[in-house]
Formats: C-alpha cells, sequence, structure tokens
C-alpha cells in the first residue's frame, strides 16, 4: 500500500498534525529569544569532512554545459557559519539535509535538522537552549512523557549531565583518558586492552577511534536516557570534530549530545574557530574517510576563511524528526514524515 494512499495516510494524520504544531512552538520560542531565522542552499561545494559522513553528489552543468561536483547538504553548519562571521548573531534554520548510507527506523537518507548558532555565548547556553526547545516542542502537542518503545520518561524530568569520561568508568570500568596525551596523541593498544578486558571485541585494524565507538555503542549508549533526558559531554579530542578545546582539560572538547529514551537526538558544540586547527582536522579526516572508504570530499576552503572571522560562538544540530517520535510515541521515523522515502 503506497504511503499516499487515503487510509495510510489518515492513520498517519495525527503524527504529522503534531509535526506542524511542534514546529510552529518552536519557531515561537527562537522569536522570544531574539533569533533571526534562516534558509541556506541545500547544493554545497562540500558535503562535510567528517569520516563517517557520507553526502549525496550530483553535478551542476552551466550555461556553457561546464560541469562542477555538488553535494547535497549534509547540514546547514558550514553556510550558518558564514553567516555568524558576516555579522550575524543568533540565528536557526528547519534545513532539509542528505545523508548516504542511512537507512532505519530512527534513520533516513533525506531529514530536517533544526540548528541554531548563537555568537558570544558559552556552550553551556545551548545545552540550556536544546532541553527548552524539547520540552516546547512536547507542551505544544500536550505531550507528558517522551516515549520510545517500552521506555518513558516524563518531560519534565531534570536532565542528567554525564562526561564521556564517568561515562567509559561507569559502564564499561574504561579509563579512557588514560588513552590520550595531553598533546592530543592516542595510545590505541592500551585502549584496545582496557577494551577487550571490558568484553569488546577488537579487530587488528580498528584505531583509537574505532574502538572509542565500538565501546561507545556496546556499552554506553544503551544506558543512556532511560530515566531522564542525559548529556553526554567532553567528548575526547579524537572525536571532537568541529568543536573548541575545553579550558580546563585539552584533551576534551567542547561537544555534547543529548539521548532521550536511548535515542541520541542532539549534537551541540563550543565551536572551533582556530582556522588553522579546523583545516588540520579536516585533512586527518578525509586521510582516514580515504582508507575506510576508497575515497574523500573536498575541504571548503571559504568556510575555513569565514572561521578566522567568527567570534565565539556554540552551535546545535537537532534531529526534528527524532524528536517528533519521541514526543508522539512514533515507532518509526516514516510516521512523522509527510512524504517518507521508499526504497524500491
Amino acid at each position: 500500500m503506497p504511503w499516499w494512499e487515503k487510509e495510510k495516510l489518515q492513520d498517519r494524520m495525527p503524527f504529522l498534525m503534531a509535526r506542524n504544531l511542534a514546529k510552529n512552538a518552536i519557531r515561537k520560542w527562537f522569536e522570544v529569544q531574539d533569533f533571526t531565522e534562516v534558509e541556506t542552499a541545500q547544493l554545497q561545494t562540500s558535503p562535510g569532512n567528517e569520516v563517517h559522513l557520507l553526502g549525496l553528489e550530483t553535478q551542476w552543468t552551466s550555461p556553457e554545459l561546464e560541469s562542477q561536483q555538488m553535494f547535497l547538504a549534509t547540514s546547514p553548519e558550514f553556510a550558518c557559519k558564514k553567516l555568524i562571521a558576516g555579522g550575524m548573531e543568533r540565528i536557526f534554520e528547519f534545513a532539509r539535509v542528505f545523508r548516504n548510507r542511512d537507512l532505519s527506523p530512527i534513520h533516513t537518507p533525506e531529514f530536517t535538522m533544526l540548528e541554531w548558532y548563537r555568537a558570544n555565548q558559552d556552550w553551556n547556553v545551548a545545552i540550556e537552549d536544546t532541553c527548552a526547545i524539547c520540552l516546547a516542542a512536547a507542551n505544544s502537542i500536550g505531550a507528558k512523557y517522551f516515549r520510545n518503545k517500552e521506555f518513558q520518561i516524563p518531560i519534565n524530568a531534570k536532565p542528567e549531565r554525564l562526561t564521556l569520561q564517568e561515562a567509559f568508568l561507569k559502564f564499561a570500568n574504561i579509563d579512557m583518558l588514560s588513552t590520550i596525551s595531553y598533546d592530543g596523541k592516542t595510545k590505541r593498544d592500551e585502549f584496545a586492552k582496557l577494551a577487550i578486558n571490558s568484553g569488546i571485541n577488537i579487530d587488528d585494524n580498528d584505531n583509537w577511534s574505532d574502538i572509542f565507538t565500538k565501546v561507545l555503542v556496546a556499552k554506553i549508549e544503551p544506558d543512556l536516557g532511560k530515566e531522564a533526558p542525559t548529556i553526554l559531554c567532553e567528548y575526547p579530542l579524537p572525536e571532537g570534530a568541529l568543536a573548541q578545546k575545553c579550558s580546563h582539560d585539552n584533551r576534551v572538547v567542547e561537544r555534547f549530545e543529548l539521548y532521550i529514551c536511548g535515542i541520541e537526538i542532539a549534537n551541540g558544540f563550543g565551536e572551533l574557530i582556530d582556522a588553522e586547527e579546523q583545516k588540520q582536522r579536516f585533512e586527518s579526516a578525509m586521510d582516514e574517510q580515504i582508507k575506510i572508504y576508497g575515497k574523500s570530499y573536498p575541504i571548503d576552503y571559504d568556510l575555513l576563511d569565514a572561521i578566522s572571522h567568527m567570534p565565539p560562538t556554540s552551535g546545535v544540530a537537532l534531529g526534528f524528526d527524532r524528536l517528533l517520535m519521541l514526543i508522539t510515541g512514533a515507532r518509526n521515523i516514516n510516521d512523522v514524515l509527510w512524504s517518507p522515502f521508499i526504497r524500491n
């Protein structure tokens, strides 16, 4: 039965009406906070430069029939940061974004990413924003609980804050930071031994980040956000992507993720504004991407120029469709999409 068939569409209509109510409530929240809504381009010269972030490629043909490689946006981040560099101070966007190799009950290749940025604001303010926005969305439809399958937690439950170091010690009995030197170099073999002792299967070709991900997925994520929203924060430097180093320990960065009922829903940063360091991180990530996937993506040098003009900034990317699942109790992401992705 096609998704647009009348009976099937009517079954999904309560989720879709909730979608509109939540979006309107979030827009109102940003309006009260004096944010400006923006709309950035979906065609970009680079889909991003994180190792496992895979974009959808296309070609633009000029009137002179010259062809240029382009990518559908995986995030509005690069464009938003350029707007911040240009003098914008508080911006948000409901962006249509695209990711390759993503398909599951909580993944779809095309989805809505809610992103916002605050110039001259600490990343802790971004954490407060994230919790407030989730609450505003839930209140807009009268939801009393966040729900995912057998799990539910009250929408007003006080969020728990947990560093990655605390989480690795608590759930895996691993001293993660002991495997990172203060100069940023990682101790892969030491990390592997600790992971094996915790019951994780490690392959000879697993690097430090591979081991980190295996422990995170197997030992930590299953226990997050089950009794209250969990803010997992202070990620290790190798997982820092575009985040600023923490002032109290340069082995960790100003990055957090929010988990609710076992689902990762948001990813936020105190943004890195050192263009040279960002360039080095991009190049290192693309070297690793070539090893894993046999290809890499171009670096957006215009972004690096913009970063050098950015003030201290915090930013968050929140999966709007996943938030809708949690406040409506939908069991599949397709239930909250007006036109779901259908695989032939």
